[in-house]
Parts: structure tokens; sequence; C-alpha cells
């Protein structure tokens, strides 16, 4: 969620450790998730365009599963062209087609697309909450919140 020119954030620096003890892990805790704070903060375009190249395979929430659990559960680096080759392999998919597309940049503008949009409706963290396109909450939100939003954008 951090495209170029935006700074990547440094995971042992106060923010996210302060984020994830406070928020991200009481949450995942009380939902029964696997959440560890990842050793890495990498770009992300490069996961997005794998996760297109899936979506074009009828595999886009397989492939994006594998994506959350490869970086929250086991901290790999998922801007890496060969971790993402290694998730496609692992869902049965043709890994030298998903190489060919990342190497290509065939799916960069619309990824870019995507994060112009993001950017538009006042996305800026993640998770984030979009309603109507026209309110949205980034970060975890209390279910308050999204209640209000959901009742505000109607």
């Amino acid at each position: 969620m951090r495209p170029d020119p935006a700074p990547s954030l440094d995971p042992a620096g106060e923010y996210l450790t302060r984020v994830w003890r406070d928020s991200v892990y009481p949450l995942a805790e009380q939902l029964g998730m696997t959440m560890r704070l990842p050793p890495i903060q990498p770009r992300s375009r490069r996961a997005h365009e794998a996760a297109k190249w899936a979506q074009t395979r009828d595999q886009f929430d397989a492939y994006n599963e594998a994506l959350f659990r490869a970086f929250f559960e086991r901290g790999e680096d998922i801007s890496e062209i060969d971790v993402l080759r290694k998730l496609a392999r692992d869902l049965g998919l043709d890994d030298s087609s998903l190489r060919s597309a990342l190497e290509s940049k065939q799916f960069e503008p619309s990824v870019i697309a995507d994060e112009r949009e993001a950017a538009d409706l006042g996305v800026h963290a993640v998770p984030a909450f979009v309603f109507n396109r026209r309110f949205a909450l980034t970060g975890v939100q209390p279910l308050a919140a999204l209640e209000q939003m959901v009742n505000r954008s109607r």
C-alpha cells in the first residue's frame, strides 16, 4: 500500500509497533486470526499486479488470500517475483506466465490507475473501507464508525 515515492515504514519503528500492539493484534485475536507484524515493509505494486494476473485466471480470491498469508503470517517479501511465482505454483497456476506478466509490467497501468483512484477517494492506509465511492475510512475501525459511515453514505 506504499507505492513510490511514499517512504516505506520501519517495521521496528514506533508507529507500526504501536498500531499493531493497540489495534491489529487485539482485533486479530478477537477474530481468531494469525497475524504477525511483517519484518519488512515492501512496495506492494508488484503484488497487486500479480493479483490482477490471478484475476484473469479466475483465481483472484485464492491468490489474494495466499498473498495475505505470505505477508502477514510468514513475513515474506511480496515484492519479490520469486515469492509471487511460488504462491501461483502453490495454487496450481502457471508461474512462468505470471513471471512474464510481471517482467513486462502488463498489469502495471491498471494498478497505477487503482492507486490514483484510491488516493482520490482518500485511501491512505489499510485496511480501507469505501462507501458509495464517496466516503472512506482507513485503519482499524470500531463497528460504530463503520455503521455511521454506512448510514451517512445512503
